[in-house]
């Protein structure tokens, strides 16, 4: 079997004499959607953290298509082709949907600071690619309405939609997306799930989705990982999973 795009191998992090992770491992091959579930306080969000390099686990690491990429900064992640999007919406609120969108491209502009103030040949023609990037994010998503309105001024489920955007503006490799359905109505998480669907075959993303949803992990994923208590008790196919005791267990507090 080729070597997964990401791979967690025995990932431990401590907060003090708190264990967040503890000897936690999984992988996700290229194209694959697969979901990370758990009770509140699992580690799913941490999980993420070690992924993009925002927390440094105290054992383990992490690889992105072979490469150990556990040391490094969280932007030099990014460079590699690893977006996310957060729990909180972590949009700049006063800035235009477009705009959101074309700082989700800036990973790929190679003009230098000099070429941009001089308007060179090559910093109008990288400012013509990315907006031509964005622009199509922008009518993938259906975003045309709201292209020039400050990200402040729009409901909670289009903000949602616009983190997704920016996220795709960067041409990731690997999409982590952090609880997505939070705070929507039934029929925004109807319209999430099409969307994410679409966006997988459209853009060739591979997902790792963290989501209290279960309709939408079953609805989504190949596989489910579940951690509770920072360790991983279940892995599998969503109809196995959702059957497994101890996940019953987890949830409800009561054995299958």
């Amino acid at each position: 079997m080729a070597t997964a795009l990401l791979q967690v191998e025995h990932l431990t992090l401590r907060f003090g004499g708190v264990a967040a992770l503890l000897d936690v491992s999984l992988q996700v091959h290229a194209g694959e959607l697969v979901s990370v579930i758990g009770p509140n306080g699992a580690g799913k969000t941490s999980l993420f953290n070690c992924i993009c390099g925002l927390y440094r686990p105290q054992a383990g690491r992490v690889l992105l298509d072979g490469r150990d990429i556990t040391r490094l900064s969280p932007d030099a992640i990014a460079r590699m082709g690893v977006a996310r999007t957060f729990q909180n919406l972590e949009l700049f609120r006063g800035m235009t949907v477009l705009d959101n969108l074309l700082l989700g491209c800036h990973r790929h502009f190679r003009a230098a600071v000099w070429e941009v103030a001089a308007g060179t040949w090559r910093a109008r023609a990288e400012e013509v690619r990315q907006r031509e990037r964005a622009e199509a994010v922008l009518e993938f998503l259906e975003l045309q309405a709201y292209r020039d309105r400050p990200v402040a001024a729009l409901p909670h489920g289009v903000q949602k939609v616009v983190e997704i955007g920016r996220a795709l503006c960067s041409e990731p490799r690997l999409l982590l997306l952090d609880e997505p359905s939070a705070g929507l109505t039934a029929d925004e998480k109807d319209e999430l799930r099409y969307r994410l669907q679409d966006a997988r075959k459209a853009f060739g993303v591979t997902v790792v989705l963290v989501e209290h949803d279960l309709r939408m992990v079953m609805d989504l994923s190949e596989r489910v990982v579940v951690l509770d208590h920072g360790e991983v008790i279940a892995e599998g196919p969503p109809e196995q999973v959702q059957q497994d005791p101890r996940v019953v267990e987890a949830y409800l507090g009561v054995t299958a």
